[in-house]
């Protein structure tokens, strides 16, 4: 097994892709943190972090949280103006 040395990072999120991520890491059993670097892992190499069960396990949660962002629109989004400024 290798050793690693995390940092800690503070990250903002689109709100319901955080909740989507984080019902995933739980129902997957495992943290956040190590969700996010698998993903980003395999992204590197190319390579598909998630098989079928997963994937549809991920279109459920999309759902319960009314997540309708995609790969498309992973650029093309502006963050809502804060309350009151």
């Amino acid at each position: 097994m290798k050793r690693i040395e995390r940092t800690q990072t503070g990250v903002r999120l689109e709100t319901r892709l955080l909740k989507v991520l984080k019902g995933l890491a739980e129902h997957l059993d495992m943290s956040m943190a190590e969700l996010i670097e698998g993903m980003a892992l395999h992204a590197f190499e190319g390579k598909a972090p998630f098989g079928p069960e997963t994937l549809a396990k991920i279109e459920m949660l999309k759902q319960v949280y009314d997540l309708d962002l995609t790969a498309a629109d992973s650029h093309k989004t502006t963050e809502a103006k804060e309350a009151g400024k």
